[in-house]
């Protein structure tokens, strides 16, 4: 019995002193603006590791004696590790704070971006390569998931009050950049069909990023103002899961969903899943829409070499094409509240439906450290079907062929086609030092083409009735127009009398159409490339260029199909000096190439040949990081000459007739701010001042004209300040405004007015719950955000309110 009664006390000894000689070790893992980083792996020993929990905390229990390597590692941050000796204290706390990183295996984009912030680090578009925002020697603005959130913003449109120099121009996906129209539309930094219609959803969309300028050494023809890319949501490596429910002003009820996370332990194939879904009225007469997102994305991680991601979108739009507010015409004087903002034309019985369906597969390879291969490729099919009644660009005819300011000339369009873009990037990255200078050289291949195939049609019914049967749109057959009992002609499609306006189910066998085919099109354009970034002491030079060729096809897949060819050389030269830790500087030259389109080159009654158009911009600025790294500032300074503008030439003996205005220039300030003051407080702001105008032309009357929808000032502040304190935790508040000045129009006598508008809302945080409540535009400002002339006005939306209720689990 003493025998098992020292043995039993014996045990207990030493249990006791390897409980006293072993330690608890804790703390938490957070990003450089303090938001905890759910998943990040801590290692103690090769055997010994966990995660971080939602908040970032991680612990280890029972730890014995000795000398370890504590590492925590999470992607797209830099790992950190630090040296732990344990001598049998009770507990040690070890805290860490990961930075992003830029030099990230994959140089396309293929996991996604980890932060929850307003600021974003890195762009891949810029450079081709994953380049620190603040070592690009060009201005590069975008908003993040985390302000379309704090916004309740749903569509593109909804965000770009957010960027610097950009302004819309109309309702669709239209906008100017430092006071030049958009053109194509680039998703992951990939060249797709601009759909003249439905604003695209936010719902599958990390940010949106604009490249200042000129960006043609890395994209190919493009307008000198910029290029809008949107990025799409990649799979992250922790799981995340979030779902969202919104209410609001006109009927509107939308749901959200995003799922990610990895799929097997190994944490080598990642999911995400994206969905959404709307159902909205709107403020303008018969605006109604349902819409609706599915967007599955897969990365598999095989190797630590290798990188592939393949995302497919599906989005559909169910409603109508607003075509703006129509105004009393110009003979009436121009009273731009001459009508109600929510006055639209159309009938009951209009449609817009659009299906669009978009796979993207991009691969990162390395071979070795200093030398990767990568490539995407992106398939856009877009498809339309579309009957609307919208206004001819004209007012009615009286008698004696005056317009008549309060009757609307009236066109039916019915349309059914599909749009198909095919757009592959591929190039090496090479890693070098010669001497002191480190070069990462790109050299690359792009392919872009665009098809509308055999069987896109439309109809019009257009003009005015004829005597003898039939109608026309022709001014010289005024003397034949069919005439009611006060003398005036009687229109083919009734007249819209903006005085009592009246909706009804059309009847379309009531109208005269005129049947037009569309011919299958297609152009297609490549690129050869090569660009080095290179790094000494604090210079960081772009030396870069392309050779960019496009093909026009006419009469495509026909036997006189006919090929035009346009090509241009286009250099790109950047500096970036980093003057202290926290600020780079840096200037830049570069050029852009817009071709001319085939019909204007191929009609014998244009009046060519044209040359294409095309522009160069000199930027100088400066970049920084202040408060910790937690909010970065950008501040700009650019001067662009654009040349070769080509523009109808309004001969009355030959309509065909085309002419080269010459030249436009833009010049402008800007500056753009984006994220944390406070660990609380996060905030985006900017300014521009953009002086866009017409410098030379045939016609004297346009030289000092300032260009369409392109403000002289403008610029905006939001921000959310999250409360503390014990018992006001959890509580946000949000408050913005933005400006825009005066705008001209296409009507020499038409400006649409300055406006400044104001936002506000509440936020609570419980738990893994949000509510926000959010009023748009707080003081029922009417104004108009962009605009063609007296018959196609676009109205900002007066005041409204939109709460949602989501759930993080």
């Amino acid at each position: 019995m003493k025998t098992y009664t020292f043995l039993y006390l014996l045990l207990v000894f030493n249990l006791s002193l390897l409980s006293a000689q072993s330690t608890s070790i804790r703390g938490k893992i957070v990003d450089s603006d303090g938001i905890p980083l759910f998943g990040a792996t801590v290692m103690l020993s090769e055997n010994t590791g966990t995660t971080a929990d939602y908040d970032g905390n991680y612990s280890f229990s029972n730890v014995a004696s000795g000398e370890y390597i504590l590492k925590v590692s999470f992607l797209g941050f830099e790992p950190q590790q630090k040296k732990v000796s344990l001598n049998g204290q009770k507990e040690l706390q070890f805290n860490f704070t990961l930075n992003p990183s830029s030099e990230q295996l994959q140089e396309v984009e293929i996991t996604g971006r980890s932060e929850k912030s307003y600021k974003n680090n890195v762009t891949f578009a810029a450079t081709k390569t994953a380049t620190a925002i603040k070592d690009i020697p060009q201005a590069v603005s975008y908003v993040t998931k985390e302000v379309f959130a704090d916004q309740q913003a749903y569509r593109v449109n909804d965000v770009i009050k957010n960027i610097s120099g950009v302004n819309m121009y109309s309702y669709y996906d239209d906008f100017t950049f430092r006071g030049f129209r958009s053109g194509a539309t680039y998703i992951n930094g990939l060249r797709v069909v601009g759909l003249f219609g439905p604003e695209p959803l936010l719902a599958n969309i990390e940010r949106v990023e604009v490249i200042k300028g000129p960006a043609s050494a890395m994209f190919g023809n493009s307008i000198p103002g910029g290029v809008m890319n949107r990025v799409t949501k990649k799979p992250l490596a922790q799981d995340r899961k979030a779902i969202n429910f919104t209410v609001g002003s006109y009927n509107t009820l939308r749901t959200t969903a995003d799922f990610t996370g990895p799929i097997n332990e190994k944490k080598t194939l990642l999911y995400r899943l994206n969905l959404a879904y709307e159902n909205s009225d709107s403020f303008r007469n018969l605006q109604e829409k349902k819409s609706y997102v599915i967007a599955p994305s897969i990365s598999f991680l095989p190797t630590e070499k290798t990188r592939i991601n393949f995302d497919l979108v599906i989005t559909n739009f169910d409603g109508k094409l607003d075509r703006g507010q129509p105004i009393f015409g110009a003979t009436s004087g121009s009273d731009i509240y001459s009508t109600p903002v929510s006055f639209a034309i159309g009938q009951t019985s209009d449609f817009h439906k659009t299906d669009v369906v978009y796979s993207t597969l991009s691969l990162n390879h390395k071979f070795t450290d200093n030398l990767s291969f990568n490539a995407s490729y992106i398939k856009y099919v877009a498809q339309e079907d579309l009957e609307e009644h919208r206004t001819s660009n004209q007012f009615a005819l009286d008698a004696n062929g005056n317009p008549i300011p309060t009757l609307m000339g009236m066109q039916v369009i019915s349309r059914k086609g599909q749009t198909i873009a095919d757009n592959l990037s591929s190039y090496f990255v090479y890693k070098a030092n010669t001497g002191a200078l480190a070069h990462k050289i790109v050299a690359g291949f792009d392919y872009n083409e665009q098809k509308q195939p055999i069987g896109n049609a439309q109809s019009f019914a257009r003009g005015y009735l004829l005597q003898g049967g039939g109608a026309s749109s022709s001014a010289a057959d005024f003397a034949n127009f069919l005439r009611d009992d006060a003398g005036n002609p009687v229109p083919n499609v009734p007249h819209f009398d903006l005085q009592n306006p009246t909706y009804n189910v059309a009847r379309l066998s009531d109208y005269i159409f005129i049947n037009s085919p569309s011919d299958p099109t297609k152009y297609y354009s490549y690129g050869i490339y090569i660009q080095d970034q290179i790094k000494w002491n604090k210079f960081q030079l772009l030396l870069g260029g392309r050779q960019e060729y496009y093909n026009d096809i006419s009469n495509f897949d026909q036997p006189d199909e006919q090929t035009t060819t346009q090509s241009k050389f286009l250099p790109r030269v950047g500096l970036v000096y980093s003057a202290s830790e926290a600020i780079n500087i840096y200037g830049t030259y570069t050029e852009s190439f817009q071709p001319q389109g085939v019909a204007a080159l191929n009609n014998p009654q244009a009046g060519g040949p044209f040359d294409p158009v095309n522009a160069y911009m000199f930027e100088t600025g400066a970049k920084g990081e202040f408060f910790n790294k937690r909010l970065a500032a950008n501040l700009a300074v650019y001067y662009i000459e654009n040349n070769n503008i080509l523009v109808n030439a309004n001969d009355t003996t030959n309509p065909d007739l085309l002419r080269q205005r010459g030249q436009e220039q833009s010049k402008g300030i800007e500056l753009d701010v984006n994220g944390r003051i406070l660990p609380n407080l996060s905030i985006t702001a900017n300014y521009a001042y953009n002086e866009a105008t017409i410098t030379e032309s045939d016609n004297p009357d346009e030289i000092g004209t300032r260009k369409e929808n392109a403000p002289l000032h403008q610029g905006g502040i939001f921000g959310k300040y999250t409360f503390n304190g014990e018992n006001l935790k959890g509580i946000g508040l949000t408050l913005g405004s933005n400006f825009v000045g005066k705008r001209n129009t296409l009507e020499p006598t038409l400006q649409l007015p300055s406006y400044v508008v104001a936002d506000a809302g509440v936020s609570y945080n419980v738990d893994k719950f949000n509510i926000r409540f959010l009023v748009n535009n707080v003081f029922d400002k009417t104004h108009w955000v962009g605009g063609y002339s007296y018959t196609r006005l676009y109205p900002g939306t007066p005041r409204n309110y939109l709460l949602s209720v989501g759930y993080t689990f």
